[in-house]
């Protein structure tokens, strides 16, 4: 249950007057990311006729349409696909890479290992024929980051030597140690692999829609990959994902999402398209929210005398602050603190477990209104050293403090 301290209220009163100049520069972002939306709704006339659902096969579903219209503007692309239907970001993103490669083509990743759910679609399971990329004799490389920065020599090199169709980059951090990889890093590498490269450049933009002035496809990325059930939904949106970059390869990724005679063509959704309309719409505002929390957090855990990552003077390329506790107990008390100030499930104790897709055992605060909506207000780690919580998401900043607030008093 929630009970602030004095002590404790009055220590993060202290912490947020130093975080005063961060939290302008994210609201001037949000304006300027809000201004966007608004002209993409703008430009694309959307009107309460494309709230309405469609039934069967969902041809000339006009809101399906319009939602994805709307996407492409906000990301400068050629096109979008928009999907209540899509469940997740891992689906999302294993449904765009099964649509784009083929037998004997290459991916390679060069941010390191993806993130935990997406292993067995790369590499199956040992001794099981389930479907992963591995299975298809679809080949996959691997380039590390080195201190978070993109290793240029060594990507430049596996190019040329393996000549990948996708080129593929994870923005936020995953279960890694790293910060997020923000705009200007991308921009400036994919400039460098046009050098030698036309192929595909892919990103995985969970947690990191707005968090910048720019996205991946205004500096050159050609798809970007993201859940609704973070930044994008705004915490309203009940579910789905979206894709959105060159048409050639919306229209690829529609094949393998429907069927290659049908495409974006069908699909129907009969609840209708008004709350993923509205969540696209209040997506800057609760990402700008989200952040200014990170920041609180980092410098509150910072001076308590924990690595955070990012720190108070890093910019805030996702949602995501990572805590590294060094101790398994104060993982668990801290997330579990997190949850008894959540606004749903606050009378549930967590206790680690296994989970669909990853390898270790994972504690996860989740009191969320729609389920897995971590947009909402999150945190979950990994239960292996070096213990590290990763808090994101919350739908307002106050909520967040008092959140944090009560997960501070069970470490402190």
């Amino acid at each position: 249950m929630i009970e602030i301290k004095e002590n404790i209220l009055k220590f993060l009163t202290e912490c947020e007057n130093d975080c005063q100049a961060k939290f302008e520069e994210i609201t001037r972002i949000e304006f300027l990311n809000q201004l966007k939306v608004l002209k993409a709704f703008n430009e694309c006339s959307v009107e309460s006729r494309h709230f309405i659902g469609s039934s069967g096969y969902g041809h000339n579903d006009i809101g399906k349409e319009k939602i994805s219209e709307v996407f492409a503007k906000i990301f400068h692309s050629e096109d979008a696909f928009v999907s209540p239907l899509i469940s997740c970001g891992t689906e999302a993103i294993s449904q765009s890479l099964f649509g784009i490669l083929r037998p004997n083509d290459t991916m390679l990743a060069i941010s390191g290992t993806p993130y935990d759910t997406l292993k067995r679609v790369i590499h199956g399971e040992e001794g099981k024929n389930i479907g992963s990329l591995k299975d298809y004799n679809i080949n996959y490389r691997e380039v590390e980051l080195v201190n978070g920065e993109f290793d240029t020599e060594n990507i430049i090199k596996a190019i040329e030597q393996y000549n990948p169709k996708v080129i593929y980059i994870q923005r936020s951090r995953g279960y890694s140690d790293r910060n997020a990889i923000n705009i200007t890093q991308i921009e400036n590498i994919i400039k460098k692999i046009r050098k030698v490269s036309s192929n595909y450049v892919v990103i995985d933009n969970c947690y990191g829609e707005f968090t910048e002035e720019k996205e991946p496809t205004d500096v050159g990325a050609d798809l970007v990959i993201g859940s609704l059930l973070k930044n994008m939904g705004a915490g309203i949106a009940p579910t789905g994902g979206y894709i959105a970059g060159k048409k050639e390869l919306i229209e690829l990724i529609s094949y393998r999402m429907t069927s290659p005679a049908l495409g974006v063509d069908i699909g129907s959704y009969e609840p209708g398209y008004k709350l993923f309309f509205e969540g696209v719409f209040v997506s800057p505002h609760v990402v700008a929210e989200s952040k200014k929390l990170a920041v609180l957090t980092a410098n509150a855990l910072n001076k308590l005398g924990y690595k955070t990552i990012p720190t108070l003077n890093d910019t805030l390329s996702d949602i995501v602050c990572t805590i590294k506790f060094n101790d398994k107990d104060k993982l668990i008390a801290f997330t579990r603190g997190i949850q008894y100030a959540c606004a749903i499930d606050s009378n549930t104790t967590l206790i680690p477990g296994e989970m669909d897709g990853y390898e270790d055992d994972i504690i996860m605060a989740s009191g969320s209104f729609n389920q897995g909506s971590s947009i909402e207000m999150s945190c979950d780690g990994p239960i292996r050293p070096p213990y590290s919580a990763y808090l994101q998401g919350c739908l307002s900043y106050q909520h967040g403090k008092i959140a944090l607030a009560n997960a501070l008093k069970y470490i402190m």
